[in-house]
């Protein structure tokens, strides 16, 4: 994926200045490894700041707030705070707050839909369907643009399978470029959970929606692989090349561990706390 792609995409990632610190309110977690503490939904997290931003943001991880360090709203935060609700916080109108908490969740459904949408349209194997996948992009944009009210009625699940569809096809038509080979040990397995996949030859492998917790993934082969949904967290990708990975997200990445060896996709940066 070209450079191009990750500036065209750039409308489809967080920018907390021009949101109202949504993620950090309308989210709940619980005390975990990834959360110091329990906080619910709709209140306030004790580190947000008068101005929107977090007073720990730099040290996330040190102060035990790892999963904050991972999420991606992809942009749904400044769509819902600039766009939706036109600039009006829910500290100057708490009449509308819990509306807002509400809608955003849903529009960062929304907005992952039209990053993994904008992204096959990148594709040249994906020419084929383009049209199908310029559609359903118009589509979900026009279903981010709705007033508040009409938003929180969306069945997002319906529309959800619509372009499901379509990225399934998109990711078939790029995997087709490798060559079948003999049936590896990933073929139709979803969970690796702290798997022993050193150099393992995962090249154009449908590994959408697998388990890759604390998995040994150094070195690894990851090009032209499906990745949409996989969980990465505490997985090791030192030296592993994912160049060309299909569907792989900042979250993903973020929630992995790395180093400067590690061959990511344009689109997508190393984390801070990679090595």
């Amino acid at each position: 994926m070209s450079s191009q792609l990750a500036n065209k995409k750039s409308h489809l990632r967080a920018d907390c200045e021009h949101c109202f610190g949504l993620c950090c309110v309308a989210l709940p977690y619980a005390k975990s490894a990834d959360f110091a503490m329990n906080k619910e939904g709709g209140t306030p997290c004790q580190n947000l700041m008068a101005d929107f931003y977090c007073g720990i943001h730099q040290n996330l991880r040190q102060k035990g707030f790892r999963g904050c360090a991972v999420y991606e709203c992809f942009g749904a935060g400044q769509k819902v705070s600039q766009v939706t609700y036109k600039g009006a916080s829910w500290r100057e109108h708490p009449a509308s707050a819990k509306e807002m908490f509400d809608v955003f969740p849903i529009m960062q459904q929304l907005h992952e839909m039209l990053c993994y949408v904008e992204e096959a349209l990148e594709w040249k194997e994906t020419a084929p369907i383009h049209q199908e996948l310029q559609e359903a992009a118009r589509d979900v944009e026009a279903l981010t643009q709705l007033s508040p009210q009409a938003i929180l009625k969306l069945d997002v699940p319906v529309h959800r399978a619509r372009v499901n569809e379509l990225l399934l096809r998109s990711s078939a038509y790029v995997r087709s470029q490798v060559r079948s080979k003999k049936k590896s040990k990933a073929a139709g397995r979803k969970d690796f959970f702290g798997a022993k996949l050193k150099e393992a030859d995962l090249k154009g492998a449908d590994l959408r929606g697998a388990l890759f917790i604390a998995a040994d993934l150094r070195g690894a082969d990851m090009r032209l692989t499906d990745l949409i949904g996989a969980d990465f967290r505490d997985a090791d990708l030192r030296g592993a090349n994912l160049t060309g990975s299909i569907f792989l997200t900042q979250a993903q990445v973020n929630a992995a561990k790395g180093d400067r060896y590690t061959k990511l996709p344009a689109s997508v940066r190393k984390p801070d706390h990679w090595l």
